[in-house]
């Protein structure tokens, strides 16, 4: 595709600590602030609290982890997403971007001074213990979580597989903490998962972005048309709820299989290499096909950026909640002690212009959070067949009822997605 012409850093889209990395190398290495002279009064102070740091505290303490923890609140001082990696949170982030690290699999991010989950990664051990999108982590076995930085966290959080960690957690609705337990796993995250929901439907699930997410997809699409019966989808279901994020790049990807032309989305920062562009070739992989793209409360940054990009070619419909709201972009930036520094470069935009920034994306068709359940097997409507001397149908009758078998579960969103790309295709027959 044609973006990956392009030379520029590899960005991340996503939300949280550790889990998806890009390397720009030193972008800024030969910048120099304009217009700005160093401030020699901030610099006596901080210099002057170094030295009755040094003098004082209580423990003897090294330069080099003063200034370390220096360079650590310089960063987490600007934004949630930026952070100061040593040389083991950098290792683990690049693992994170293969898709294979050690952990719980959750996405977290930091609020009010406490860890918040953005989500649970599909098939994780967090996920299957019952992990949600929205709960606040108060403490990690006996370590209260305020006062932590999320490196910190996350540090308690990862660790040997095979040993349990236990998250206290508040959570919207319930009236106290609850308490979980976890076993802590490697985390091999599938990144695209695909199967036929009905014949000629598709769906195709998408966890993270990943650096080989664009060509799963296609791989995916591939399968889902050799299963078709015509070998083409009259429609597909792209779901992205509880997608967390990861490189922009990856997002730009997933974005161009499905356009055939224009912006799918710029980013606007400071310095001159944080301002690009991604547009689309003419490879549309779906010929047109209707799509449908769930996301909820869960669904940040690159998720984001390709729910805003379909949105606003009006190439898709977006169903389900509103998203996260992480308009922003970061880069990594490598020191020459093997860490690096998670930096917020820019802001990303959607074609029309929209930064979704705390706001996220609205979906076209919004659904409350709703969870479907089995009317009681006592409960059994009459119909005409049932009446005494009822008509008999000429074709003959069949019994339809004991065919229909709910290969959707109980999944409402998903069904809702279904039926409405099934809705579009009778208008476009017609």
């Amino acid at each position: 595709m044609n973006f990956l012409r392009k030379t520029l850093p590899v960005l991340i889209a996503g939300a949280a600590l550790g889990i998806m990395i890009s390397v720009g190398g030193m972008v800024f290495a030969e910048k120099e602030p304009q217009g700005s002279s160093l401030p020699l009064d901030d610099l006596r102070a901080f210099s002057e609290v170094f030295g009755q740091i040094k003098a004082s505290y209580v423990e003897e303490i090294s330069d080099h982890d003063l200034l370390e923890n220096a360079i650590k609140g310089m960063l987490t001082g600007l934004d949630p997403h930026s952070t100061y990696l040593d040389k083991k949170d950098f290792k683990e982030l690049q693992e994170g971007t293969r898709g294979e690290f050690g952990g719980l699999g959750i996405e977290v991010g930091m609020e009010d001074g406490f860890v918040k989950v953005i989500t649970p990664i599909d098939d994780t051990p967090a996920y299957k213990a019952g992990v949600q999108a929205g709960d606040l982590v108060i403490r990690l076995d006996e370590h209260p979580v305020k006062g932590m930085t999320l490196s910190d966290a996350v540090k308690i959080m990862r660790g040997k597989p095979g040993t349990d960690i236990l998250l206290t957690i508040i959570r919207e609705g319930e009236e106290r903490p609850l308490k979980i337990t976890i076993t802590r796993a490697v985390i091999k995250v599938v990144s695209v998962k695909h199967r036929i929901l009905e014949p000629g439907y598709g769906y195709v699930r998408i966890a993270s972005f990943q650096t080989r997410t664009g060509e799963s997809l296609h791989e995916a699409l591939t399968e889902l048309k050799k299963e078709s019966e015509d070998k083409a989808l009259k429609g597909l279901v792209l779901d992205l709820r509880n997608n967390p994020g990861g490189l922009l790049n990856a997002a730009v990807s997933v974005s161009d299989a499905f356009l055939d032309s224009g912006l799918i989305v710029y980013t606007e920062g400071r310095i001159e290499n944080s301002k690009m562009s991604f547009k689309a070739g003419p490879d549309d992989v779906l010929k047109g096909a209707p799509i449908v793209v769930l996301i909820n409360g869960g669904s940040a940054s690159a998720s984001e950026i390709v729910a805003g990009a379909l949105q606003d070619h009006r190439r898709a419909v977006i169903m389900g909640q509103q998203s996260f709201g992480k308009g922003s972009v970061q880069t990594i930036l490598e020191n020459n002690k093997g860490g690096a520094i998670k930096l917020t470069t820019a802001r990303y935009f959607t074609p029309a212009g929209r930064s979704i920034q705390a706001e996220g994306i609205t979906p076209d068709v919004i659904l409350s959070k709703l969870k479907l359940e089995k009317l009681d097997d006592d409960f059994v409507a009459i119909k005409e067949k049932d009446l005494t001397k009822h008509l008999t149908n000429p074709n003959g009758e069949e019994d339809v009822d004991s065919k229909e078998e709910d290969s959707l579960g109980r999944d409402y969103p998903l069904i809702e997605a279904l039926n409405l790309l099934k809705g579009i295709n009778i208008l476009i027959k017609k």
